[in-house]
């Protein structure tokens, strides 16, 4: 699918008020896309995001507050970016939540809380968009997995599960819907410098540093690192790439 084939341009993205979500809608919004930003964030957040990403050359954005841990709220956000933009051309599902625990600390809510959110959200949402992108011809789906989907490490069992799942769903999807102009890629995030993971890991003493070491770059990625990732998969750049995990993570997983 080339660029021409994609014009007006539409993404929606979850996760969008802050963090990696945020820095995606900047990126598509400097290559021209209209955005719906979905979130659980509050009003001003988007607001704020919303702004942005048209001082950056959105033609037009638009936001809704989501609950995506909600029954038929993947699906309701679809049609709300539908009848607001009138089309998605792009789907990235990047929203997501932590769960920390030592295996065997784990209850039903926090397996069926975390479940919802990190795969059941982009598994529904993604059904949701097929209609239309059917009728358009093509369309990309991005999911934002990790590469805690591809590692073990502590306390990461439940979270893990999750982004591994987003993986093999991803290839799935890309085997299946191929051959109908539809694109499926996911992006896999290392330990990346946001303010919610500086903020977490910086009130345990050598954590940030521990971090940085895991890694062979040598430091935690950025934000608009990953955004830049997702931006080549949904434009012309990325056109032949097809059931792909594009690990932006420094090197962590070969280590």
């Amino acid at each position: 699918m080339t660029d021409a084939t994609i014009t007006p341009r539409v993404a929606l993205i979850t996760g969008a008020s802050r963090g990696i979500g945020r820095e995606i809608a900047w990126a598509l919004a400097g290559r021209g896309f209209s955005l719906f930003l979905a979130a659980e964030g509050t009003p001003a957040e988007l607001d704020e995001a919303v702004a942005e990403c048209r001082r950056r050359g959105a033609p037009d954005a638009a936001s809704g507050i989501v609950d995506l841990a909600a029954a038929g709220a993947a699906e309701a956000m679809v049609a709300a970016a539908l009848a607001r933009l009138g089309r998605v051309d792009v789907l990235v599902n990047n929203a997501g939540i932590r769960c920390r625990k030592a295996f065997g600390g784990f209850t039903r809510a926090d397996f069926d809380g975390v479940v919802a959110v990190n795969l059941a959200a982009a598994f529904f949402a993604s059904q949701a968009v097929l209609p239309a992108m059917r009728a358009q011809g093509g369309g990309r789906i991005i999911h934002i997995a990790s590469q805690m989907g591809s590692v073990a490490a502590e306390e990461n069992a439940l979270y893990g599960l999750t982004k591994a799942g987003l993986i093999h769903l991803t290839r799935n999807m890309a085997f299946e819907l191929a051959r109908e102009g539809i694109q499926v890629n996911s992006v896999s995030p290392g330990p990346i410098a946001t303010r919610f993971n500086l903020d977490t890991w910086g009130r345990q003493p050598g954590k940030l540093e521990t971090m940085a070491g895991r890694v062979p770059a040598g430091r935690m990625g950025e934000a608009w690192e990953v955004a830049e990732a997702v931006a080549f998969l949904a434009t012309a750049a990325g056109s032949y790439i097809q059931g792909h995990d594009l690990l932006v993570d420094g090197g962590y997983v070969i280590h």
